[in-house]
């Protein structure tokens, strides 16, 4: 016992509960010597650095062999965790892998570790400088096994034929140009939480390899322009057979790896290269046998705008021109014939089913619901084609901002005109039509009826139906809705604030969801009450001038008192 409690030497027994440290180093000179430091921290700096105890134990001391060790390879990851694990420990030191131990558990390495193949890696696979585990060095130390250049030495120590093929590949020679942004194993597998290429959520899997590994770097405008790479080659790889096979689910289409290689990348000018001209008959014969060299010459990624033959991009030019003046002609000769039948409508007997200062409200709210509706999914689905159209053109999406907000600010306008507008004696005569009351309830189960043939006739509506008014009531709660969340998000700086930042997360839930819910309500049952029913097709005029054929107002609103009055003129 005195061999390792020194301070116990001489002194009566029974001895006090607390003892002086132990000097492992007495015997074990040369791992003492070897262990000054911990990851980032030396022993001297740092009381939260590891003791020999820690890591093997006090009086129950195993060899690292034995399998009940606490350093035996299969326990390591428990062992390192007690500390690796602790998020008090782990935000003290800034350390950034707060559940480093948690999730190497469900990678392909911690697995086999936990299956029991004592050859997986495990903590000190990686992490040992020199082959020693009491010299572990962070990543910024030139010598640590961890440190961006020597990563692919690290993983090699198991992955010797990989090791190599990348260093013959065009990323290890940057790497070894000494190239901090050149890609090395972790950048593409992920450290801790590596999982198979077989596994869907591996950021190698055939499914997820082009977009999450190699975009990244391979989208980047600053490292195209730094070695000169062409730009564009996710897009117009996803804009192939093969890319668009990918994304829908295809998992045996060729990706990057399947034609560049996942290790051994070369550029296609390396005879050695597998997109060289020469070998392509043979990189593309693995799926298409028989191909001929012609066929396998043909250009997968082309520049962007430019088809991929200059045979091609001329068809393409010819039927972008070919669709502009059809289409334009068509849409000539449908306001030509539109003009025509208007004006026909406009002969028949009219009524005034708005007036002017109710037509400019309408126009006001329907420009900035549609300017919203397009600026605001602008934002959600920005890689959509129509998106592009409007807002893909440089400076295209700072201007999308501006014009919802413009938008907001002419919304917020017309509802505060409407509302003044109500206190008007039109405009309460309007509110006391627009409430609804029981005879809209009948009204409801009377169409449903009608229109499932369960009864002979169809509701007499007056002035206003109990759709337009669901319609009318609708559109004050969702433009209050919309108005507040917009504002709290717009002057999101100064909300902050007030609130916590979950109160600005559900903001923006509701702002988005009860966009969605206003759009497909106008879709759906405005745009079918104003145009698609039979009764109205093609549209109700009342929207452009207020007016509307008496014919269709009586067909609509046949108990609308108004109508008698019409008739006495008569």
């Amino acid at each position: 016992c005195i061999d390792c409690h020194a301070d116990l030497d001489g002194i009566e027994l029974p001895h006090d509960e607390e003892l002086e440290n132990v000097d492992c180093g007495i015997c074990h000179e040369d791992a003492a010597e070897t262990y000054i430091g911990h990851g980032r921290k030396s022993v001297k700096e740092c009381v939260d650095i590891p003791c020999c105890a820690e890591c093997h134990g006090k009086h129950d001391i195993l060899p690292s062999s034995d399998k009940n060790s606490f350093t035996n390879p299969l326990n390591l990851p428990s062992t390192c965790g007690r500390c690796h694990e602790d998020l008090n420990l782990t935000k003290r030191h800034e350390i950034l892998y707060g559940k480093a131990v948690a999730v190497y558990k469900s990678s392909v390495h911690g697995k086999a570790a936990m299956g029991g193949i004592y050859f997986a890696a495990t903590c000190n696979d990686c992490h040992s400088t020199g082959g020693s585990a009491h010299r572990i060095l962070g990543p910024g130390d030139q010598e640590s096994t961890i440190n961006h250049f020597n990563i692919p030495k690290t993983c090699g120590k198991c992955h010797k034929a990989i090791e190599q093929d990348f260093w013959d590949g065009i990323h290890g020679k940057l790497v070894k140009r000494g190239e901090t942004d050149a890609p090395i194993c972790t950048d593409c597998h992920g450290e801790h939480g590596i999982v198979s290429p077989s596994n869907p959520q591996s950021r190698v899997s055939p499914a997820r390899v082009a977009e999450a590994t190699c975009a990244p770097c391979h989208e980047s405008a600053r490292l195209n322009e730094k070695y000169g790479t062409p730009t564009k080659r996710l897009q117009t790889w996803i804009d192939s057979y093969h890319g668009l096979k990918s994304k829908a689910g295809d998992m045996t289409v060729a990706n990057c790896a399947s034609c560049h290689g996942a290790h051994r990348i070369l550029p296609h000018t390396d005879s050695t290269s597998s997109i060289h001209p020469d070998n392509l008959v043979v990189t593309c014969g693995g799926c298409h046998l028989g191909i001929s060299a012609e066929m396998a010459t043909t250009p997968i990624h082309s520049a962007p705008g430019i088809s991929q033959t200059p045979i091609a991009n001329i068809v393409r030019q010819i039927y972008i021109i070919i669709i502009i003046v059809t289409i334009g002609l068509m849409v000539l000769h449908w306001l030509v014939d539109l003009r025509r039948e208007i004006k026909k409508v406009r002969q028949k007997p009219q009524m005034t089913r708005m007036n002017q200062n109710e037509v400019w409200q309408h126009h006001f709210l329907m420009i900035s619901f549609i300017v919203l509706v397009l600026s605001g999914f602008a934002l959600r689905f920005s890689e959509a084609f129509w998106v592009q159209w409007l807002f893909g053109w440089e400076g295209g999406f700072p201007l999308r901002g501006i014009l919802h907000r413009i938008a907001a600010v002419v919304l917020m306008i017309a509802a505060i005109w409407h509302f003044i507008y109500l206190w008007t004696p039109r405009g309460k005569q309007f509110i006391r039509d627009m409430i609804p009351n029981r005879t809209d309830w009948n009204h409801v189960i009377q169409l449903v009826g009608y229109n499932l043939g369960l009864k002979d006739k169809k509701p007499q509506f007056g002035r206003f139906t109990y759709i337009e008014k669901f319609e009318y009531w609708s559109l004050i709660w969702g433009t209050i809705v919309m108005i507040i969340t917009g504002l709290l998000l717009w002057f999101d700086n100064i909300t902050i604030i007030w609130v916590p930042k979950g109160f600005l997360d559900v903001m923006l839930v509701i702002h988005y969801y009860e966009a969605w819910l206003a759009a497909l309500a106008i879709l759906i049952w405005h745009m079918y009450s104003t145009i698609f029913n039979p009764g109205i097709y093609p549209m109700n005029p009342a929207w452009l001038d207020g007016k509307m054929p008496l014919e269709m107002y009586k067909h609509e609103h046949p108990a609308d008192p108004v109508l008698k009055n019409i008739e006495r003129e008569k």
